[in-house]
């Protein structure tokens, strides 16, 4: 028996945050049903058809899922989900500002007829203060977070490449459901969960923030290189490749002077005796290492660097990370089925040994229309023909 089989998941989602902490769920054994817009779906389902004709990110987020198409407005429809919800330990909602009220969908309406139910609402920058009907989306919020003030070159700031400030988000809302199922148990209480895109990656974003305001220095961008630790980046190799090393302490600086730059006299030197010493003098550090290591390919810089304890790197592409020879030892990959053919999906990072996660198929826009209207209102909907919209409009209901 998985962990959350046994509890049941309605979700009103769509784009990163909350299906990525719905499918984390899923994977645990939870029933996780997906309500979507008739004839569009989760608008993810739409930003690319790079997996056998399937979004990437849809792919990635949903999985182990149950889809039905509802229209929130229609009062069959709307019938359908308050079946649902009446049966559900936790509704989750990442709809418009104001939508999830408008739908008698909000914790203060579902709680009050039922004490138990786990409610949890994802926004942007929270239910309140002025921000509160703003659109948020994930580089916007990295913005608002300043996490582009620290990210990129000192010419220019970049993204980071991933949907961190959604990722974020997903995972405060996976790890708050949890612990309110938890309590649950203990108390038998419910809970309603709040969890804003700007409080997620805020979070994430304290350490630079204290650095600079207690610190009294501006943020820094630098590139590929860390902002408060030296030698911690790339590195020039011979063969023109780039490796990465870190140097967290004194005692890893000792050895690297020794076994790397072969100049122990660096090691007391008092351009580099401590770290802030070496990050003011940094471009000095640089050049020692790409000299001692001018005549060493990447592989071989890799090699000697593991053998005397230095902490390194070789950079990948996302296509090689798939073929990475640590994942493929611990077999960490599994196959998952979708609409448009199979795919390699990565095991979730927490293992509980003996027991595998569910990482069932991502199910197709409606797949489980039929079943789940019998199952909750003993119906099948009428055969009418679907309306068709825009299949890149955002779901703001």
């Amino acid at each position: 028996m998985r962990p959350l089989e046994g509890i049941m998941i309605v979700s009103l989602e769509h784009a990163v945050a909350a299906p990525f902490a719905t499918r984390q769920l899923a994977d645990l054994g939870a029933r996780v049903i997906k309500v979507e817009r008739p004839g569009v779906g989760d608008f993810a389902r739409n930003y690319d058809r790079a997996v056998n004709g399937e979004s990437s990110y849809f792919v990635w987020l949903n999985r182990g899922k149950e889809s039905i198409e509802l229209d929130l407005k229609e009062p069959a429809d709307a019938k359908v989900v308050q079946a649902m919800v009446e049966r559900a330990d936790v509704v989750v909602q990442n709809l418009a500002p104001g939508a999830a009220e408008r739908l008698s969908l909000d914790a203060e309406t579902l709680r009050a007829r039922r004490p138990g139910l786990i409610h949890c609402s994802i926004s942007g920058y929270g239910a309140a203060g002025p921000y509160r009907a703003k659109k948020a989306y994930d580089l916007l919020v990295q913005c608002e977070a300043g996490l582009l003030a620290v990210t990129g070159t000192r010419q220019d700031p970049a993204k980071v490449g991933i949907s961190i400030a959604d990722i974020a988000t997903g995972m405060y809302a996976y790890s708050g459901i949890l612990t309110a199922l938890l309590a649950r148990e203990r108390t038998g209480a419910g809970a309603r969960l709040e969890v804003a895109m700007l409080d997620a990656l805020g979070e994430w974003m304290l350490q630079p923030v204290y650095y600079s305001h207690y610190g009294n220095r501006a943020a820094e961008r630098t590139g590929a290189r860390h902002a408060t630790i030296a030698p911690y980046g790339p590195y020039r190799a011979g063969d023109g490749g780039v490796v990465f090393l870190a140097v967290q302490n004194d005692r890893e600086w000792a050895a690297l002077c020794r076994e790397t730059l072969h100049d122990p006299e660096l090691i007391d030197d008092p351009r580099f005796r401590q770290n802030t010493d070496r990050l003011a003098n940094d471009a000095l550090i640089t050049a020692l290492i790409e000299s001692a290591i001018a005549d060493m390919n990447t592989a071989q810089i890799i090699d000697h660097l593991d053998t005397v304890g230095i902490a390194c790197a070789q950079v990948r592409t996302p296509a090689q990370f798939l073929e990475h020879p640590q994942l493929a030892a611990r077999k960490r990959w599994r196959t998952v089925e979708a609409p448009g053919g199979p795919f390699a999906a990565l095991l979730p990072a927490v293992s509980f040994h003996g027991q595998e996660a569910a990482m069932g198929p991502v199910p197709a826009l409606g797949a489980d229309n039929e079943s789940l209207r019998r199952e909750f209102v003993g119906t099948e909907p009428e055969r009418q023909p679907v309306r068709r919209t825009n299949t890149t409009a955002k779901l703001q209901i």
